[in-house]
């Protein structure tokens, strides 16, 4: 029992961890989004 509760640990963290690099692109993305809405916003109140 304990060796599965190892196992799903270490999956789990192995996941967590390569998460964290694919929510950073997706956190980018966002940003460039919103820096192309603020933009648009600026160009269209002149």
């Amino acid at each position: 029992m304990k060796k599965l509760f190892a196992l799903i640990l270490s999956a789990s963290l192995l996941l967590v961890l390569g998460g964290c690099e694919t929510m950073k692109g997706l956190g980018k993305d966002i940003e460039k989004a919103g820096e192309a809405i603020n933009k648009k916003a600026d160009e269209a109140s002149k």
